[in-house]
């Protein structure tokens, strides 16, 4: 089991990120990558938005679907019973 090659690699380290580094500079030019991360950024915030609004709106409905404790309780007293009643 030593000798075996893992399937799925580990995260990149140092001499792995500076040679995506220089590719970036290299395809994007030194200029662009700041514009390239900011437009990144502004996408991840998007997407993340997005997200969190379709988890509210399942929340939403599933909340509909199970009355809470909240919804089932009233101010009124329980009705009473015939037993009751004669007591």
């Amino acid at each position: 089991m030593q000798g075996m090659i893992p399937l799925v690699p580990g995260l990149p380290g140092g001499p792995e990120l500076i040679i995506v580094l220089f590719v970036l500079v290299l395809l994007f030019g030194a200029n662009k990558i700041p514009k390239l991360a900011r437009s990144t950024g502004q996408a991840m915030g998007e997407f993340r938005k997005g997200r969190e609004e379709v988890e509210e709106e399942l929340d939403e409905i599933q909340g509909d679907a199970i009355p809470t404790d909240e919804e089932t309780s009233t101010d009124e007293p329980e009705p009473e019973t015939a037993e009751e009643k004669s007591a």
